[in-house]
């Protein structure tokens, strides 16, 4: 390839480095070998698996009405939360056997949760939908 003593390449030098293959730029891993890409999906798989919080607020309310969950109360409350994401839900109530919860759902995060026993009114405020698992 002749080298031009300008700074600018000429169209054939631009061809044979682009189009020719010799001077192709292909994707790098870094030095650790993972990829972007795959650092990407690791992520995104993270953010879909990612478990429910309880707020301060919560722990409190479950531990004053004596409100004990077992592992598939746990399971079927975060695929509650689950689908409300699905549904666009941002505030969502879920209720899993007798067991009332508000979900902050783009957070994750349980905000209070009550037994069907201990509420008189049955009324609930501040969501926008609900789901029963």
């Amino acid at each position: 390839m002749d080298v031009q003593k300008n700074a600018y390449l000429s169209i054939e030098q631009l061809t044979d480095r682009y189009l020719s293959g010799t001077g192709r730029t292909e994707a790098k891993k870094p030095a650790d070998g993972i990829s972007f890409r795959e650092i990407l999906e690791q992520k995104s798989a993270q953010e879909t698996g990612k478990e429910l919080k309880f707020s301060k607020h919560a722990l409190g309310r479950l531990s004053d009405r004596d409100i004990e969950l077992d592992e598939g109360q746990l399971k079927r409350l975060s695929e509650g939360a689950r689908k409300a994401d699905q549904k666009g839900i941002r505030e969502s109530l879920v209720i899993v056997d007798q067991l009332a919860f508000i979900v902050n759902v783009p957070s994750r995060t349980v905000v209070t949760a009550m037994d069907s026993t201990q509420t008189t009114e049955n009324i609930f405020t501040n969501i926008n939908g609900a789901v029963i698992v």
